[in-house]
């Protein structure tokens, strides 16, 4: 079985109470663990991990050689973080970078992302949704998928 590691940055443990017209209105916890379900319904071990702390996220990137894919919504870190983007090019696993809401409708220092040129994909603006969608992507690369037919 694939295993898979969905990495969350900072104040997405305060999801259902963090501005819930942006975020949506379920928690983490709910949110881990539908991910875990939907992950095993596509033959995927899916491992969740948050923090507030870039140190940590850095860390857990570099911790990644178990793992066959990476979900990573680096949240803040994402407009700022060169260690996050420096720590997914050393690992060489492929990742998607996950946003809930749409960073390109956002605040102008919003818009920008370091991650985008060093993961596989992005998946932008679809609420938590986007996890669902990129456990899918994780499953379809893991089997071979190269192309849609």
């Amino acid at each position: 079985m694939s295993k898979v590691c969905i990495i969350h940055g900072p104040n997405l443990n305060l999801l259902g109470s963090r501005e819930p017209l942006v975020y949506g209105k379920i928690t983490l916890e709910e949110l881990n663990k539908q991910l875990i379900s939907y992950g095993q319904k596509l033959g995927l071990e899916v491992e969740t991990f948050q923090s507030n702390h870039e140190g940590a996220l850095v860390e857990k990137i570099q911790q990644a050689a178990s793992y066959d894919y990476l979900v990573i919504n680096a949240a803040a870190y994402t407009h700022t973080s060169i260690a996050i983007r420096d720590a997914l090019l050393a690992i060489k696993i492929p990742a998607v970078e996950v946003h809930i809401s749409n960073i390109y409708q956002r605040e102008d220092f919003r818009q920008q992302s370091l991650l985008a040129n060093v993961v596989q994909g992005q998946i932008i603006g679809l609420g938590v949704l986007g996890y669902r969608l990129a456990l899918d992507a994780a499953a379809y690369f893991l089997q071979g998928g190269k192309s849609i037919d």
